[in-house]
């Protein structure tokens, strides 16, 4: 309790004032959301409140927020406010960035990855996942069942399909490093799921690596994810070559 006391106040404290007002103003919003003060998908206080509380002034603050949101740390919903992102998107923005507009070999790479990552994720969730893990994974494909012709919806599904096979794998590092895979190709996937077909095949490859997964068939699942993303990834280096 007292520990807890001392990190409010000192979350309290007025920043002191330099000509680098700003940037320690960032440093301080850093510091927030990295200790865990403030939780992934938690509204951060008001503008006014945090100008207060770091004795800035208001565009300055502006500043220091605009820079969190850039590096993915936050996230401006209008009408909403401000909120923390979940940690598998810090940073995501500026490889995302890093990987616009160069050749498709970059995209190559990142579908090569997720492919060996998911591969053995959908092995290690047949091995190790909890039955209420598995009626997440099932959830999913239900959702997207519901949602094949509604492409915000169906996305939705089919990450967090993905994102429930990699919780029931139970490896903390690979499921952050598909996360972050995932939300670098978020754009991908959703023109994927644009075209005709598209979604009712997605639908069809994760009823049978659910089936697998749920039958603790480890080798199939493993083939089941194998040919969904092998499908998959040349479809999408095949969208994002038409979209340049």
């Amino acid at each position: 309790m007292e520990k807890n006391k001392a990190h409010a106040a000192l979350a309290m404290k007025p920043l002191v004032r330099t000509s680098t007002l700003t940037a320690a103003a960032f440093e301080k919003l850093v510091s927030q959301v990295v200790s865990g003060a403030w939780q992934p998908g938690e509204k951060i206080p008001p503008e006014r409140q945090l100008c207060l509380q770091f004795g800035i002034a208001r565009a300055g603050l502006r500043e220091a927020l605009k820079a969190l949101e850039l590096i993915g740390l936050i996230e401006s919903r209008i009408g909403d406010g401000t909120f923390v992102c979940p940690r598998s998107e810090f940073l995501s923005r500026p490889l995302l960035w890093a990987i616009a507009g160069s050749d498709q070999t970059h995209l190559r790479d990142i579908v090569e990855a997720r492919q060996m990552l998911e591969e053995d994720m959908a092995a290690m969730a047949a091995e190790r996942s909890s039955r209420e893990e598995l009626e997440a994974i099932g959830a999913t494909v239900e959702d997207l069942r519901r949602n094949l012709h509604d492409t915000e919806a169906a996305l939705k599904a089919d990450m967090d399909f993905h994102i429930a096979i990699a919780n029931a794998a139970h490896n903390q590092i690979l499921l952050n490093s598909v996360q972050l895979l995932r939300n670098l190709m978020r754009h991908w996937l959703e023109l994927k799921l644009r075209i005709p077909n598209v979604p009712e095949r997605v639908l069809e490859q994760h009823t049978a690596i659910f089936r697998a997964i749920e039958l603790r068939d480890r080798q199939a699942a493993r083939e089941g994810m194998s040919l969904h993303l092998t499908s998959m990834g040349r479809l999408l280096v095949q969208v994002a070559s038409e979209e340049k």
